[in-house]
């Protein structure tokens, strides 16, 4: 039997496919039912605990969405309430502006962190399906083809960066202009802060995200979650849309599989340490990170 979870905050239904998002500077993003005014919400989960079965448990998930999700909403709220006798705007701002508001700004450092761990998690059970995972279909696949060149060497540059992502932290698919990119951030780092930056999907490597089914099997989990649970059809409503903000045309001129622009092969640097700068500093996977995919290949 699962344990009672403490009160959590308000929870809002799960919503229609993928409505976009009415903030301007960030128009190919859905709208993950936060809400626009305080308190935010926490969204409702867009499938039963169990159904992502055996990949990640109902136990896991409980745990992960009761107790660390609902936390980073309720956390956030309260340092929202505790910020706004000194910064009235943070009522008017959505969760979005608030994460770029507060990033790199060390006397809002929790502000951050819970704001976009908040922000991360709604998105990224999002981008989990029941059933889901394997060789996309879409615009998503022409993509990963111009980019990677096949689907096999992103599948493996993915299961790389996630299982190569040192400590806590995500994984991300983004697209950038017109280019598919692979990057990891560490703890709560997320693309939303840097504006022109939009994700397509993510992989949660902290621990609490598989140690209650995989323990320290990072790579199995991994692999597990690429094959089996990826969706596709959410990625490809984000990079639908974002197609449409990049070259706006009429609606009927849209193929419904459209392609991107032409996109540039992946860039897999070995990066130097970051330089402290008001700026994120973004890292993207290393050739090095592939390894840790073929090796959860011959597991």
């Amino acid at each position: 039997m699962l344990p009672r979870s403490a009160p959590e905050p308000t929870r809002r239904p799960a919503r229609g496919p993928n409505p976009v998002s009415s903030e301007a500077d960030a128009p190919a993003l859905p709208d993950l039912g936060h809400g626009r005014h305080r308190p935010f919400v926490l969204p409702a989960l867009p499938y039963a605990e169990g159904a992502l079965a055996p990949t990640i448990s109902a136990r896991t998930m409980h745990y992960h969405y009761h107790r660390h999700h609902a936390g980073y909403v309720a956390t956030l709220n309260r340092l929202l309430a505790d910020s706004l006798p000194t910064d009235p705007t943070l009522a008017s701002q959505s969760l979005i502006s608030i994460i770029r508001s507060s990033a790199d700004n060390a006397a809002r450092t929790g502000l951050f962190n819970n704001a976009a761990q908040v922000w991360n998690h709604s998105f990224y059970w999002r981008c989990l399906l029941p059933g889901g995972g394997g060789r996309p279909g879409g615009a998503i696949a022409s993509a990963i083809d111009r980019t990677f060149g096949h689907y096999a060497t992103f599948r493996e540059h993915m299961i790389g960066a996630a299982v190569g992502q040192f400590g806590s932290g995500w994984a991300w698919l983004c697209v950038e202009g017109d280019r598919l990119t692979i990057r990891r951030t560490a703890n709560a780092r997320t693309p939303v802060q840097v504006p022109g930056l939009t994700p397509l999907l993510t992989i949660d490597v902290w621990e609490h995200a598989y140690y209650l089914d995989s323990q320290n099997r990072r790579a199995d989990h991994v692999t597990q979650v690429v094959d089996r649970l990826l969706n596709w059809p959410f990625v490809n409503a984000i990079l639908e849309a974002h197609q449409r903000a990049l070259n706006p045309v009429p609606a009927q001129r849209l193929a419904p599989t459209g392609n991107l622009p032409t996109t540039t092969a992946i860039h897999t640097p070995r990066l130097p340490a970051p330089v402290p700068s008001p700026a994120p500093s973004w890292q993207v996977a290393d050739t090095r990170a592939a390894s840790f995919a073929r090796l959860a290949r011959r597991r």
